[in-house]
């Protein structure tokens, strides 16, 4: 679906013509995916590459918005498939007094992609305008999960500061990244839209839409609302150690594919996100959710981020060390320490603290009384490192495969720990994992 530009119906001359949403009126039914409207921003430049990335959680008929871009399609483009976001051209930006004065003109277009979709209409029902990048992931039922606490009749900046400090104290600790994704409630956008320009002509000097929106907010006394599961990505390389030990939040988005390895080993990137997306098509309220449990007969301890990966510790780890991330990545801009917004643990070759790594082989739904789904982790290599000698371990070199069981119908609370029971005889090359809930007052040490 191609759209005509934004300035063909409404001129930058003009004033804004707002009109109020009904969601001004008391509702008093749940957030759900039609109430959220998209606004992605993209160039022809990159979309070719970055396409698989947005169809990969993009659902046509349910999601809704559009992809602004900065041009119309090319004729490879042409006809413009049904499987990616509508695509709507940006309002020429150029033709603004202010534009002249800006120290990063491209980043006005992206900064005003709010105000173009806002004018565009197809604004009935809306609740929340979710900003992002072409290149960035969606999680659409956690998305709605964690947008579905906030009144959307109020004020809202819902995002996330990036992983590193050096880009935080370049930019600012109290704002949204926009590759990461941020959700402006629809009475926010009323209210920010007829002074986006105004913004602009006050910040001419601003090298980022980021700073942009955040600075203009800030002139609106509105401040961020921190959700952890929305992620930046401004790291490089092998980014499994974060995914490994995500925070107990709703993973809502991944960012910057193109900077860091394929997460899943002998996959590439696309290939590696939509095998990804096989386990959030299951389960989102479980994916990358880190579940900890020990088998005693061996001495293990067992790391799961469900749908993603597993580790296994030829040692007894307590939880509060294993929910660091191992820092298998860097910082995409070298600073003075701390690098990290978080606690790391350094990777080690001492076989006592090194994991055995496990990553996601298969996902599937077990059509049994019980309701369960089976994901299966399959050994990434050979460990290559002596056992842990401590009295009383056991080598885990022969476990080629970790099956875990979870409840296929009932959707874990976000903050809730789940325990698990761990199966296995010695010698045997399969772990049994079982999720169920924690025992009261039970103490997973």
């Amino acid at each position: 679906m191609y759209n005509p530009p934004c300035d063909k119906s409404f001129g930058l001359s003009l004033p804004i013509d707002i009109k109020l949403s009904n969601t001004s009126q008391t509702v008093d039914y749940p957030t759900n995916i039609s109430h959220i409207k998209f606004v992605l921003v993209g160039s022809l430049k990159t979309w070719k590459n970055r396409r698989p990335y947005t169809e990969a959680w993009w659902i046509p008929n349910e999601t809704r918005g559009n992809i602004f871009m900065d041009s119309p399609p090319s004729k490879e483009f042409l006809p413009w498939p049904e499987t990616s976001p509508p695509f709507q051209l940006n309002e020429d930006a150029t033709k603004l007094p202010v534009y002249p004065k800006l120290a990063n003109p491209i980043e006005a277009r992206i900064f005003r992609s709010v105000l173009d979709s806002f004018r565009h209409g197809d604004n009935r029902d809306v609740r929340w305008f979710v900003m992002a990048d072409d290149d960035t992931i969606f999680f659409v039922d956690n998305l709605v999960q964690v947008l579905a606490k906030y009144d959307h009749r109020k004020h809202y900046y819902v995002g996330m500061y990036s992983e590193t400090v050096i880009s935080n104290f370049l930019f600012s600790f109290d704002m949204a990244y926009g590759g990461a994704g941020y959700a402006l409630s629809y009475s926010l956008v009323e209210e920010l839209a007829p002074l986006m320009d105004d913004c602009l002509e006050r910040y001419p000097f601003s090298h980022t839409s980021d700073f942009l929106t955040f600075s203009c907010l800030s002139d609106l006394g509105v401040g961020l609302t921190i959700e952890r599961g929305i992620h930046q990505i401004d790291l490089l390389g092998d980014i499994s150690g974060m995914l490994s030990s995500h925070p107990q939040s709703p993973i809502v988005t991944l960012h910057h594919f193109d900077n860091i390895d394929p997460i899943f080993p002998s996959k590439n990137r696309i290939e590696s996100v939509n095998h990804l997306m096989k386990a959030a098509k299951v389960d989102q309220s479980r994916l990358a959710q880190q579940t900890i449990c020990y088998h005693r007969p061996s001495n293990w301890s067992v790391s799961i981020s469900w749908g993603y990966s597993a580790h296994i510790y030829e040692n007894i780890i307590a939880r509060s060390a294993l929910r660091k991330p191992l820092e298998t990545f860097a910082p995409w801009k070298k600073g003075p320490p701390p690098m990290y917004m978080f606690n790391t643990r350094l990777p080690s070759n001492d076989s006592c603290q090194a994991p055995h790594e496990f990553f996601m082989e298969s996902v599937k739904t077990i059509m049994t009384k019980d309701a369960l789904v089976l994901t299966t982790y399959k050994r990434k290599a050979p460990r290559r490192l002596p056992p842990c000698f401590l009295a009383g371990n056991h080598s885990a070199d022969s476990v080629n495969r970790i099956r875990v069981f979870s409840n296929s119908t009932l959707r874990k609370e976000p903050g809730r720990i789940e325990c698990c029971n761990v199966k296995y005889m010695g010698g045997m090359n399969v772990v049994n994992i079982k999720f169920r809930d924690c025992r009261k007052g039970e103490v997973m040490a």
